[in-house]
């Protein structure tokens, strides 16, 4: 046996609402408290009105709050009632209906009184109502609209028009402050207290002229307007209406304001949204069909291989280049002849002569990386290498010693070095090489450890007193010059051979940015393979694969698991506008040049771009 209580409701048209709750137990409470078994949120009922007990088919009412309640239209505060028999207890508003059904206590209860008269929204309990104090409904609610539409419409109005032509406001609230989402960006914070430098026109949008005045000589189209028109998707009802709302306040599709939000909190300005680039880019081809550019979707799961720009050949002083994707395993032909895997390791002759000598200077042990290679200032790139600075510690080019100076051949001078060469040994013709007491430093590499940088120089151990076969043995074999550079056979100036010229390119993703210095935490040789490296024809540069190791998409996506992800939107690698700081010439750049206009989206002639000035 239990008590089965039913909360019956009614629905406007009538029909009944029952919700049963069984309580298997021999007493149950009731009262206006959320814990009670039966809760009747009626303000005449107590937070603990009343208990209720069974035994067997009896049914005693205890008031243990020592308010009455109604049985059988009688006030009392104890009752007992057989179920089979039935009764019906009143408290407040809500009746209570008890009857028996094969042997459980069947409790009905329903809302007798209006809610007005019994509920706790009832306004007719003083106490607990403000009805007096303030105005009716209707007077409230049009007091209220008119305090809004005076606070966030007139008043706003009113200050733009007083202020309208005010290049700097003084600081403080003005009325139409309350238009604000948030406050400006760093790079537009100067402007907080002057609206009118951007909001030009009432009602309007920032348009691109806005923009311009400031950003005309470093911002541009992205593309041609017609293909960025191509290339973006045909908008749907949403879209079309959306579109209708833009152009009723002046905004332009594909405006500055479309990609650089502003009014998004202080710090720097918000990065552009993917979707702002995908939208257009994950199925370009779709849409532009002579593109030759890849679809892009997704850092993580859609993105094209890289094609790094690379020297190709050379030509006299001209380099020939070329982009390549990674999968074709491409090579590089820089002018030199060099293996990085020789000089990284701890083993090798080369290795052992640089753990000596680091190890005089107190700068370690094996070669590393930043023995050569140099950041520049702001930590983006790295310095040329230099012959004078990296490698001439361990290559000595000296020949001769007068006294306490040595004598050097001239490095990148072949003129000059055959000519040196040719003056030593008509100066002096020695039998014999001169011994510079220690003082020259011995080749690295597979040597006779009594061979001097003079000996291998001069070339006089294989051609005694012979100034020609000295030339030869520098610039030919494994001499100082063709050890480490491509040599010419070809007479300049008087020189017997040429050097063919040696190019370091500090960029290589001519498409996109990178940092090293936001990768200081990643050792070298875990993006480049040098330590592995036996040809300085490699080219040795993280491809796709190297880079989604940490790096995954704008949402988290990604083809592998990846033990520390980096969220990589877009905009980290890819800037929209090809600016004055791109490494290469735009066609704005070369029009400049030619003196052609640059036009802006209304078709009126623009100031043309600035030169480069250098590389991102």
């Amino acid at each position: 046996m239990s008590f089965v209580v039913r909360q019956i409701s009614r629905t406007s048209d009538g029909r009944e609402i029952i919700r049963p709750s069984n309580f298997d137990e021999t007493s149950i409470t009731v009262g206006r408290d959320g814990g009670s078994n039966i809760q009747l949120p009626d303000l005449a009922v107590d937070l603990s009105h009343a208990r209720i007990n069974r035994d067997g088919g009896r049914v005693t009412i205890e008031s243990v709050s020592g308010l009455a309640f109604d049985v059988d239209g009688r006030s009392t505060k104890s009752a007992s009632i057989d179920s089979s028999k039935g009764a019906e207890v009143r408290f407040g508003g809500h009746l209570l209906t008890i009857s028996n059904d094969g042997g459980n206590v069947v409790i009905n209860v329903q809302r007798v009184d209006a809610l007005s008269d019994a509920s706790e929204e009832r306004e007719e309990i003083g106490l607990f109502t403000l009805k007096g104090l303030l105005p009716g409904r209707r007077p409230l609610a049009w007091g209220l609209i008119a305090a809004t539409l005076a606070f966030f419409l007139i008043w706003p109005i009113y200050t733009f028009a007083t202020t309208s032509g005010v290049k700097q406001r003084e600081a403080g609230f003005h009325g139409d402050n309350s238009w604000s989402s948030g406050p400006l960006s760093d790079a537009h914070k100067s402007l907080a207290n002057n609206c009118q430098a951007c909001h030009v026109n009432k009602f309007e949008s920032v348009r691109d002229e806005s923009c311009m005045t400031c950003h005309k000589a470093d911002a541009h189209d992205h593309a041609d307007m017609t293909k960025l028109a191509m290339a973006r998707e045909a908008p749907g009802i949403g879209g079309k209406i959306k579109g209708f709302f833009k152009a009723s306040f002046g905004k332009t599709e594909g405006g500055c304001v479309d990609c650089h939000t502003e009014h998004e909190g202080a710090g720097p300005m918000a990065p552009t949204a993917q979707a702002f680039c995908t939208d257009c880019h994950a199925t370009l081809d779709t849409r532009v069909t002579d593109t030759k550019l890849a679809n892009a979707g997704d850092f993580g799961t859609g993105h094209p291989q890289f094609m790094p720009t690379i020297t190709a050949s050379i030509e006299g002083d001209k380099r020939l280049t070329h982009r390549v994707s990674f999968d074709a395993r491409p090579t590089e032909n820089n002018g030199l002849k060099f293996t990085h895997a020789q000089h990284m390791s701890s083993t090798n002759a080369v290795g052992r002569m640089a753990q000596t000598m680091k190890a005089e200077q107190g700068w370690g042990d094996k070669l590393d990386c930043a023995d050569c290679h140099q950041t520049t200032p702001d930590g983006t790139r790295f310095k040329p290498v230099s012959m004078e600075q990296s490698c001439q510690m361990c290559h000595s080019l000296a020949f001769d010693q007068i006294g306490g100076t040595m004598r050097t051949l001239r490095h990148g001078e072949p003129g000059q070095v055959a000519a040196d060469i040719r003056a030593f040994y008509r100066g002096t013709s020695p039998v014999r090489p001169l011994n510079l007491g220690g003082l020259a430093r011995r080749r690295p590499g597979d040597y006779a450890m009594n061979e001097t940088a003079q000996e291998y120089v001069t070339g006089v151990r294989a051609w005694p007193g012979q100034a020609e076969g000295a030339v030869r043995a520098v610039f030919e074999g494994k001499g100082a010059c063709a050890e480490c550079h491509v040599v010419l056979p070809v007479a300049s100036n008087g020189a017997p051979y040429s050097i063919q010229k040696v190019f370091q390119p500090d960029r290589y993703m001519m498409k996109g940015w990178f940092d090293h210095n936001a990768h200081r935490q990643e050792t070298c040789v875990s993006c480049h393979s040098a330590n592995t490296s036996n040809d300085a024809k490699d080219l040795l540069l993280p491809d796709l694969a190297s880079c989604r190791t940490c790096h995954v998409g704008g949402t988290g996506d990604r083809l592998k698991p990846v033990k520390t992800p980096v969220v990589s939107t877009c905009a980290m690698c890819h800037d929209y506008h090809i600016d004055g700081n791109a490494p290469w010439r735009t066609e704005q750049q070369v029009n400049k040049e030619k003196g052609i206009p640059r036009l802006t989206r209304t078709g009126v002639p623009a100031a043309p771009l600035a030169p480069a000035s250098g590389l991102r």
